[in-house]
């Protein structure tokens, strides 16, 4: 297919992933069932760490799951017109919930994201990324940590297994969730990072 007729496509696989990637679920869901604003609650953040700092750990499971299916669910839709048009879609689902038009732009890191787009890629990459998460955070109580491992991880793990275009899109992503991440690997320097399950 020709660029001519190839970008439409693209840019509505990036539309619709960013609109997928820009639902706040947190704030949603944390609304929704009286739990207050995130945004005034432990670190501001919208994910679902965050969430859990509220004591209420069934809030927290399903904002993780909304944070994650829905850039699974913008990968698989934009997949039905091709493999590329899948990878943009990630890519926009990524940047939307780092850079929600609802929120002025502030949304959260993209952890919970960046594992979603990748189980709606790659669902053995996926695997892999939850397995260090878990690993790091069992070892350490650090939520953070481990998604800074795990994401480290991702593309090298792509690469291995053959997905080297897919490899360079989580590059670029793993860059961009370290940048979000950037005041938890200062408190991570200095000790004094929240851990998982510590409240506000």
């Amino acid at each position: 297919m020709s660029w001519s007729l190839a970008w439409p496509y693209f840019l509505a696989a990036f539309v619709l992933g960013y609109l997928f990637g820009s639902i706040p679920f947190g704030i949603i869901l944390t609304k929704l069932t009286g739990a207050g604003d995130l945004r005034a609650i432990g670190s501001g953040n919208i994910g679902a760490t965050n969430v859990l700092r509220t004591g209420r750990k069934g809030l927290a499971a399903a904002t993780l799951a909304g944070d994650m299916l829905k850039g699974t669910a913008a990968v698989i839709v934009a997949a039905q017109w091709g493999p590329n048009t899948a990878l943009i879609a990630a890519l926009g689902a990524f940047l939307g919930h780092l850079f929600p038009v609802w929120l002025r732009f502030k949304g959260g890191k993209g952890v919970a994201t960046f594992l979603g787009c990748l189980l709606g890629l790659k669902p053995l990459a996926a695997l892999g990324f939850a397995a260090v998460w878990l690993a790091v955070a069992f070892g350490t109580r650090y939520s953070s940590l481990a998604a800074l491992v795990a994401s480290l991880v991702t593309p090298a793990a792509l690469w291995a297994l053959g997905e080297r275009q897919m490899a360079e899109l989580f590059i670029l992503l793993a860059l961009l969730l370290w940048w979000m991440h950037r005041a938890n690997i200062k408190r991570l320097a200095t000790g004094t990072e929240g851990k998982i399950g510590q409240k506000g």
